[in-house]
């Protein structure tokens, strides 16, 4: 089934973030462009390859808001991904311009989720949606309650 438009609009002059005018949602945005090595002989983009362009979009979102994984990592927390789901609908081949929309989803008290768009970007078709979920850990591996500085990106996201 296909999923509904995604038609963004631009939130309050900052590129880097925009309104989905279908159902309002506002995402972060970040821009891409697919390399050979990302194809497979089919001449599209490998399947795995989506899972890096998530993590080009989480990472984008966290540096955007003043607090990268570097950081993250810095201050004693690691948030490995314990669950990863992507529903594909359209292609991408080499040297196609793509848009990573990112999105805080859920926040619990030791697991987190964000949400993904990615789309092709002149058009804005929908090439999949996805969402990765973590889990806060110390540096020893022990789970622990997510930090108040990666907290703090749900209280902020715009709405």
């Amino acid at each position: 089934m296909r999923p509904e438009p995604f038609v963004p609009e631009i939130l309050d002059t900052d590129s880097r973030y925009v309104r989905n005018k279908t159902d309002g949602r506002v995402w972060h945005r970040c821009r891409n462009r697919t390399l050979y090595a990302d194809t497979d002989r089919s001449q599209v983009v490998y399947h795995a390859n989506y899972l890096r362009y998530f993590e080009f979009g989480r990472a984008s979102l966290m540096r955007d808001t003043a607090y990268s994984y570097r950081k993250i990592e810095e201050s004693g927390y690691v948030y490995p991904i314990i669950q990863i789901g992507v529903t594909y609908h359209s292609p991408l081949y080499y040297d196609d311009a793509f848009c990573v929309h990112t999105r805080p989803a859920e926040l619990e008290r030791v697991r987190l989720r964000f949400d993904y768009l990615i789309t092709h970007e002149k058009t804005h078709e929908i090439v999949c949606l996805g969402f990765t979920r973590h889990c806060a850990v110390n540096v020893s591996g022990t789970p622990v309650e997510v930090d108040e500085k990666t907290a703090r990106i749900w209280k902020i996201f715009p709405e």
